[in-house]
């Protein structure tokens, strides 16, 4: 089952423009990778055909960045409005370039965090669902899926669980929506990070890897062989997306958490973590062919 593997340009560069975007694709190409994923942290910041003329044969995939002042729960309307435009350029980005999915926390800026009782829970899901529902079906008329991401408890008090996605997202799954998993926040949140993509089965329309320090996958405490595994179960045959994060960088170290360097160089992240999924896939896929 052949999984293309990318790799997401936070690696190395925060924001991604049309400007820096060509040498970091022919970069990334010229690794190796098949596939990549392309943060519009702000609409402007690239143009369809710049990007349609950088990829060189890599996949592209799309994520948003939920920055402060990005809601859809719990906000003014003014509020909510502006992000429901802001994730429609990410669609239409996505549309445009030919990717499948856009992928990210999309309900509250990442760090937004409260409490909440049941019956509380129970409104913010209703009124994420309400909101989601017309770039749903945007999303979906455009031939694009939205995987909303769950995060760890330090990033959100929202969806931190594959359960509380399904439950949140409830009739909008299949429906223009899904799930992006992402290995850090599972490995943080889920008593079984494998179970988990049992558990998002053909919800699962994205995810992103990489070591329980956030530093490449392989060599780190996650249970890679269960998670190969369980996305043979679910017949998962998207991207394996690297995504980490320059420590060099203040505003992506900071929003990140990335306090010291995860590698002795970022290419070199890059490239262990290239080499660990290409043998980690091919070893899966000839144990079920």
């Amino acid at each position: 089952m052949h999984r293309p593997i990318g790799v997401n340009t936070w690696v190395w560069e925060s924001p991604l423009t049309d400007a820096n975007l060509p040498p970091l694709l022919a970069k990334i190409a010229g690794l190796g990778f098949e596939a990549v994923e392309l943060p519009l942290e702000q609409e402007g910041d690239l143009s369809a055909g710049t990007v349609r003329d950088a990829l060189a044969g890599l996949r592209p995939w799309i994520v948003g960045a939920m920055a402060p002042g990005r809601e859809l729960v719990l906000a003014d309307d003014d509020v909510v409005l502006r992000t429901q435009r802001y994730l429609s350029a990410c669609i239409r980005l996505a549309h445009d370039v030919g990717a499948p999915a856009v992928c990210g926390p999309f309900y509250a800026h990442t760090g937004r965090l409260w409490r909440m009782d049941a019956t509380e829970r129970e409104q913010a899901y209703a009124q994420l669902r309400r909101n989601l529902a017309p770039l749903a079906a945007e999303a979906e008329a455009a031939g694009v899926v939205l995987g909303i991401e769950p995060l760890n408890r330090y990033e959100t008090s929202l969806i931190n669980t594959t359960a509380q996605a399904l439950e949140a997202l409830g009739p909008l799954l299949g429906h223009g929506v899904g799930l992006a998993l992402d290995t850090y926040h599972l490995h943080l949140e889920e008593r079984s990070s494998a179970q988990a993509v049992r558990t998002a089965g053909e919800h699962l329309v994205h995810l992103q890897v990489c070591g329980n320090d956030r530093g490449a996958p392989g060599g780190d405490q996650t249970d890679w062989t269960g998670i190969f595994e369980a996305l043979d179960d679910v017949g998962y045959t998207g991207a394996l997306n690297i995504e980490s994060f320059t420590a060099h960088n203040a505003s992506i170290a900071t929003a990140a958490a990335v306090w010291r360097p995860l590698a002795p160089t970022q290419d070199q992240l890059a490239e262990h973590g290239l080499a660990f999924l290409r043998a980690a896939r091919d070893r899966t896929r000839g144990g079920h062919p």
